[in-house]
Protein backbone atom coordinates (compact mmCIF):
# COMPACT_ATOMS: atom_id res chain seq x y z
CA UNK A 1 0.00 0.00 0.00
CA UNK A 2 1.42 3.39 -1.01
CA UNK A 3 0.52 6.35 1.22
CA UNK A 4 1.77 9.89 1.63
CA UNK A 5 1.98 12.63 4.25
CA UNK A 6 2.73 16.32 4.00
CA UNK A 7 5.64 17.74 6.00
CA UNK A 8 5.86 21.48 5.44
CA UNK A 9 6.27 21.99 1.71
CA UNK A 10 7.50 18.44 1.16
CA UNK A 11 5.43 15.37 0.36
CA UNK A 12 6.62 12.05 1.77
CA UNK A 13 5.49 8.95 -0.13
CA UNK A 14 5.94 5.63 1.64
CA UNK A 15 5.10 1.96 1.19
CA UNK A 16 3.15 0.45 4.09
CA UNK A 17 3.12 -3.20 5.10
CA UNK A 18 1.43 -4.77 8.11
CA UNK A 19 3.02 -7.60 10.06
CA UNK A 20 2.88 -9.40 13.41
CA UNK A 21 5.10 -6.96 15.24
CA UNK A 22 4.63 -4.80 18.32
CA UNK A 23 6.28 -1.58 17.15
CA UNK A 24 6.30 0.48 13.98
CA UNK A 25 9.53 0.52 11.95
CA UNK A 26 10.64 2.94 9.24
CA UNK A 27 13.37 2.11 6.73
CA UNK A 28 14.94 4.29 4.02
CA UNK A 29 16.46 2.14 1.28
CA UNK A 30 19.58 3.03 -0.76
CA UNK A 31 17.34 3.96 -3.70
CA UNK A 32 15.53 6.52 -1.47
CA UNK A 33 12.32 4.53 -1.01
CA UNK A 34 10.59 4.73 2.38
CA UNK A 35 9.24 1.49 3.81
CA UNK A 36 7.01 1.37 6.89
CA UNK A 37 6.32 -1.87 8.74
CA UNK A 38 3.41 -1.51 11.16
CA UNK A 39 1.57 -3.69 13.68
CA UNK A 40 -1.66 -5.12 12.28
CA UNK A 41 -3.81 -3.10 14.70
CA UNK A 42 -2.13 0.26 13.92
CA UNK A 43 -4.44 2.87 12.39
CA UNK A 44 -3.53 4.80 9.24
CA UNK A 45 -3.65 8.10 11.13
CA UNK A 46 -1.22 6.91 13.81
CA UNK A 47 1.11 5.57 11.14
CA UNK A 48 1.08 8.88 9.26
CA UNK A 49 1.67 10.76 12.50
CA UNK A 50 4.73 8.61 13.21
CA UNK A 51 6.08 9.22 9.69
CA UNK A 52 5.69 12.99 10.16
CA UNK A 53 7.60 12.85 13.44
CA UNK A 54 10.42 10.94 11.79
CA UNK A 55 10.51 13.24 8.74
CA UNK A 56 13.82 14.99 9.68
CA UNK A 57 15.50 11.59 10.11
CA UNK A 58 14.00 10.37 6.80
CA UNK A 59 15.36 13.40 4.90
CA UNK A 60 18.77 12.93 6.55
CA UNK A 61 18.91 9.28 5.43
CA UNK A 62 17.84 10.17 1.90
CA UNK A 63 20.52 12.85 1.78
CA UNK A 64 23.14 10.29 2.76
CA UNK A 65 22.09 7.80 0.08
CA UNK A 66 21.65 10.54 -2.54
CA UNK A 67 25.42 10.96 -2.81
CA UNK A 68 25.70 7.43 -4.20
CA UNK A 69 22.99 7.69 -6.85
CA UNK A 70 23.54 8.38 -10.58
CA UNK A 71 25.17 11.72 -11.27
CA UNK A 72 25.20 13.31 -14.70
CA UNK A 73 28.00 15.72 -15.49
CA UNK A 74 27.39 18.31 -18.23
CA UNK A 75 28.36 17.00 -21.67
CA UNK A 76 29.33 19.07 -24.70
CA UNK A 77 29.35 16.30 -27.34
CA UNK A 78 32.49 17.55 -29.02
CA UNK A 79 35.45 15.71 -30.52
CA UNK A 80 37.85 14.34 -27.91
CA UNK A 81 35.29 14.21 -25.10
CA UNK A 82 35.17 10.87 -23.28
CA UNK A 83 31.98 8.83 -22.93
CA UNK A 84 31.33 5.55 -21.13
CA UNK A 85 30.00 2.36 -22.67
CA UNK A 86 29.86 -0.95 -20.73
CA UNK A 87 32.34 0.39 -18.19
CA UNK A 88 35.00 1.55 -20.68
CA UNK A 89 35.91 5.09 -21.67
CA UNK A 90 35.74 5.98 -25.35
CA UNK A 91 36.78 9.24 -26.96
CA UNK A 92 34.30 10.93 -29.24
CA UNK A 93 35.30 11.31 -32.88
CA UNK A 94 33.03 13.38 -35.14
CA UNK A 95 33.45 13.08 -38.91
CA UNK A 96 31.61 15.01 -41.59
CA UNK A 97 29.46 12.87 -43.85
CA UNK A 98 26.13 12.96 -45.65
CA UNK A 99 25.11 9.84 -43.76
CA UNK A 100 24.32 9.91 -40.03
CA UNK A 101 25.80 6.99 -38.10
CA UNK A 102 27.38 5.99 -34.77
CA UNK A 103 29.74 3.07 -34.21
CA UNK A 104 32.49 1.84 -31.93
CA UNK A 105 35.89 1.86 -33.60
CA UNK A 106 38.83 0.92 -31.41
CA UNK A 107 38.89 3.28 -28.45
CA UNK A 108 36.56 5.75 -30.16
CA UNK A 109 32.84 6.30 -30.53
CA UNK A 110 32.75 7.52 -34.11
CA UNK A 111 29.89 9.76 -35.19
CA UNK A 112 29.44 10.67 -38.82
CA UNK A 113 27.00 13.47 -39.64
CA UNK A 114 26.49 16.46 -41.91
CA UNK A 115 25.71 18.63 -38.89
CA UNK A 116 27.77 18.54 -35.69
CA UNK A 117 24.80 19.89 -33.76
CA UNK A 118 23.12 16.51 -34.28
CA UNK A 119 25.91 14.66 -32.42
CA UNK A 120 24.09 14.68 -29.08
CA UNK A 121 20.87 13.21 -30.48
CA UNK A 122 22.73 10.63 -32.57
CA UNK A 123 24.75 9.46 -29.58
CA UNK A 124 21.73 9.33 -27.28
CA UNK A 125 19.79 7.30 -29.87
CA UNK A 126 22.77 4.94 -30.13
CA UNK A 127 22.85 4.52 -26.34
CA UNK A 128 19.09 3.91 -26.30
CA UNK A 129 19.34 1.16 -28.92
CA UNK A 130 22.20 -0.60 -27.15
CA UNK A 131 20.49 -0.26 -23.75
CA UNK A 132 17.53 -2.25 -25.06
CA UNK A 133 19.59 -5.02 -26.61
CA UNK A 134 22.42 -5.36 -24.05
CA UNK A 135 20.55 -4.88 -20.78
CA UNK A 136 17.72 -7.23 -21.74
CA UNK A 137 20.26 -9.82 -22.91
CA UNK A 138 22.00 -9.64 -19.52
CA UNK A 139 18.67 -9.81 -17.66
CA UNK A 140 17.30 -12.87 -19.47
CA UNK A 141 19.48 -15.61 -17.90
CA UNK A 142 19.21 -13.98 -14.46
CA UNK A 143 15.41 -13.96 -14.67
CA UNK A 144 15.55 -17.63 -15.68
CA UNK A 145 17.74 -18.36 -12.66
CA UNK A 146 15.26 -16.83 -10.23
CA UNK A 147 12.44 -19.10 -11.39
CA UNK A 148 13.62 -21.59 -8.76
CA UNK A 149 12.27 -19.12 -6.18
CA UNK A 150 8.99 -18.79 -8.10
CA UNK A 151 10.02 -15.17 -8.61
CA UNK A 152 9.07 -14.08 -12.11
CA UNK A 153 8.67 -10.40 -12.98
CA UNK A 154 5.46 -9.46 -14.76
CA UNK A 155 7.56 -7.33 -17.09
CA UNK A 156 10.94 -5.65 -17.42
CA UNK A 157 11.16 -2.11 -18.75
CA UNK A 158 13.73 0.63 -19.23
CA UNK A 159 13.01 4.11 -17.92
CA UNK A 160 15.29 7.00 -17.07
CA UNK A 161 15.17 7.69 -13.34
CA UNK A 162 17.15 10.57 -11.82
CA UNK A 163 17.52 8.92 -8.41
CA UNK A 164 17.51 5.18 -9.02
CA UNK A 165 19.35 2.49 -10.96
CA UNK A 166 16.38 0.16 -10.74
CA UNK A 167 13.10 -0.48 -8.98
CA UNK A 168 10.59 -3.25 -8.39
CA UNK A 169 6.94 -2.18 -8.27
CA UNK A 170 4.20 -3.64 -6.09
CA UNK A 171 2.84 -5.56 -9.10
CA UNK A 172 6.25 -7.21 -9.73
CA UNK A 173 7.34 -5.03 -12.63
CA UNK A 174 11.10 -4.43 -12.77
CA UNK A 175 12.25 -1.05 -14.10
CA UNK A 176 15.89 -0.48 -15.02
CA UNK A 177 17.68 2.78 -15.72
CA UNK A 178 19.02 2.75 -19.32
CA UNK A 179 22.05 4.72 -18.06
CA UNK A 180 23.30 1.34 -16.80
CA UNK A 181 24.59 0.75 -20.33
CA UNK A 182 27.53 2.97 -19.35
CA UNK A 183 28.49 0.68 -16.44
CA UNK A 184 30.41 -2.64 -16.49
CA UNK A 185 28.43 -5.84 -17.01
CA UNK A 186 28.93 -6.84 -13.35
CA UNK A 187 27.25 -3.60 -12.19
CA UNK A 188 24.29 -4.24 -14.48
CA UNK A 189 23.98 -7.79 -13.15
CA UNK A 190 24.08 -6.49 -9.58
CA UNK A 191 21.17 -4.09 -10.16
CA UNK A 192 19.08 -6.76 -11.91
CA UNK A 193 19.76 -9.35 -9.18
CA UNK A 194 18.96 -6.74 -6.52
CA UNK A 195 15.55 -6.09 -8.07
CA UNK A 196 14.87 -9.80 -8.62
CA UNK A 197 15.57 -10.37 -4.92
CA UNK A 198 12.78 -7.89 -4.20
CA UNK A 199 10.36 -10.30 -5.87
CA UNK A 200 11.20 -12.76 -3.09
CA UNK A 201 11.71 -10.35 -0.17
CA UNK A 202 10.16 -6.91 -0.58
CA UNK A 203 12.24 -5.19 2.09
CA UNK A 204 15.97 -4.98 2.77
CA UNK A 205 15.81 -7.54 5.56
CA UNK A 206 18.57 -10.00 6.54
CA UNK A 207 16.78 -12.60 4.39
CA UNK A 208 17.00 -10.23 1.43
CA UNK A 209 20.73 -9.67 1.95
CA UNK A 210 21.33 -13.41 2.37
CA UNK A 211 19.53 -14.15 -0.89
CA UNK A 212 21.42 -11.42 -2.75
CA UNK A 213 24.72 -12.77 -1.39
CA UNK A 214 23.81 -16.32 -2.37
CA UNK A 215 23.01 -15.26 -5.94
CA UNK A 216 25.92 -12.81 -6.24
CA UNK A 217 28.60 -13.36 -3.56
CA UNK A 218 30.64 -10.34 -4.70
CA UNK A 219 27.70 -7.93 -4.99
CA UNK A 220 29.30 -5.36 -2.66
CA UNK A 221 32.25 -5.00 -5.02
CA UNK A 222 29.98 -4.26 -7.98
CA UNK A 223 27.79 -1.93 -5.92
CA UNK A 224 30.87 0.12 -4.99
CA UNK A 225 32.05 0.08 -8.60
CA UNK A 226 28.67 1.37 -9.76
CA UNK A 227 28.77 4.18 -7.21
CA UNK A 228 32.14 5.32 -8.57
CA UNK A 229 31.95 4.69 -12.31
CA UNK A 230 29.15 7.15 -13.06
CA UNK A 231 29.88 9.63 -10.28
Amino acid sequence: MILSVQFGSKKIDFALEYSNRKTLGITVTPDLQILVMAPIEASIEKIKEKVRKRAPWIFKQQGFFLQFLPKTSPRKYIAGETHLYMGRHYRLKILKSKKDSVRLKGRYIEITTSNKKKAEKLLNDWYSHHSKTKIFAIAEPLIERFKKYKAIPNSVALRKMPNRWGSCTANSKIILNPELIKAPKGCIEYVIIHELCHLVHRNHTPKFINLQTREMPNWERWKMRLEKVLA
